[in-house]
């Protein structure tokens, strides 16, 4: 696997690392469980400058974490990873790009390292570290088996530790500007949110097969906007359609905010909310991060590597099965692992967290 003596040795915190890059080509939630890393990295080497090598989709979270990182470079994708096209006339110049500025350092945060250490090598750090696909692979205070049985957030703490950084805090957060109140007071306003009565519902996910039914989401909307809340549907502009069939399937007055936000307006308001109702996806980390409750419908995912970790606030529901997790768009089983929650698990969990008064 390596290709220079230097990667068998321990990575040189007293050496020169001015120029540190992460690669982590990956999206919103994916990001914010990868936080409490570039935290404790940043603590490590709080004079560095610290790249993202990223998807544009990363571009809200550099604003939100200037403190950690200070500036994002676009990766034109790789036929291995699912997450965006590739845009493969671009790969050239961003090697090149990669190599000119001799970064003294590139952590690989983009899972086991099957396709993304090469990428990684291919920038050609004066010094890199990351996940290994195999045991033998191993070198102390460099590369680290890929920890298949830790939550998300815990693996690259894990990995963080191996390499010499002090990488205990596993907290999540999601800074909040006066801008981003703002923005989200006059979308409140202009909406007619009462924020303390509200209920987010978010029924997209990337993939098919991690949706629960639209249809059980109208029921659980409905129930409990007929309760007295009121509901406040979320996701991007591209899931606008998606809203408007939960609209008209719920048959009840609700707020539509698809597409009305950016994310510092979206935390805004999810932190003043009541809780949320949401797929295995993002939106779940942007509720964990800013303490709003929810109760997550987990359809096909890794539940042990993707749940909250704060257990106190959050509720994930979910049928176990052996297929999990699931890389198909669309089920070819009839979708067992989200029929399996039910509509009234899903009512009994919100109705207990809404009437136990806990807030953001």
């Amino acid at each position: 696997m390596m290709k220079d003596a230097r990667a068998a040795v321990p990575i040189d915190w007293e050496g020169r690392l001015s120029k540190v890059a992460v690669f982590r080509a990956l999206n919103l939630g994916d990001m914010l469980c990868a936080i409490p890393a570039l935290r404790a990295l940043r603590r490590q080497l709080p004079e560095a400058r610290i790249t993202l090598v990223g998807l544009e989709s990363a571009t809200p979270v550099l604003r939100h974490f200037r403190a950690y990182l200070d500036e994002l470079v676009i990766f034109p994708g790789d036929p291995a990873f699912p997450e965006q096209p590739v845009h493969g006339d671009a790969l050239p110049g961003f090697y090149r790009d990669m190599r000119e500025r001799a970064f003294d350092l590139v952590l690989q945060l983009h899972g086991s390292g099957q396709q993304s250490n090469d990428i990684v090598r291919a920038m050609e750090p004066a010094q890199w570290a990351g996940f290994v696909p195999a045991t033998e692979q191993a070198v102390p205070g460099r590369f680290l088996p890929w920890p298949d049985h830790l939550h998300e957030i815990h693996r690259y703490l894990a990995l963080l530790a191996h390499i010499g950084v002090d990488a205990e805090d596993d907290g999540l957060e999601l800074p909040i500007s006066a801008s981003d109140h703002a923005e989200g007071d006059a979308l409140a306003s202009r909406l007619g949110l009462d924020l303390d009565r509200t209920v987010f519902i978010h029924p997209g996910a990337r993939l098919a097969s991690r949706r629960w039914p639209l249809k059980r989401y109208a029921e659980v909307a409905g129930a409990l906007a007929d309760a007295g809340w009121q509901i406040a549907i979320t996701g991007s502009k591209g899931e606008a359609p998606l809203a408007q069939r939960l609209k008209a399937a719920m048959d009840r007055p609700c707020v539509d905010l698809c597409g009305e936000t950016s994310l510092g307006g979206l935390a805004s308001l999810l932190q003043r909310g009541r809780l949320l109702v949401c797929n295995d996806t993002g939106i779940s980390h942007v509720a964990a991060s800013v303490h709003l409750p929810s109760v997550v419908i987990a359809s096909g995912s890794d539940v042990a590597r993707w749940a909250p970790l704060d257990t106190q606030r959050h509720t994930v529901l979910h049928t176990p099965m052996a297929c999990r997790p699931c890389a198909y768009d669309e089920c070819p089983v009839g979708h067992p692992c989200a029929l399996g929650v039910e509509v009234g698990h899903v009512m009994a969990e919100a109705v207990r967290r809404l009437n136990s008064g806990e807030r953001p």
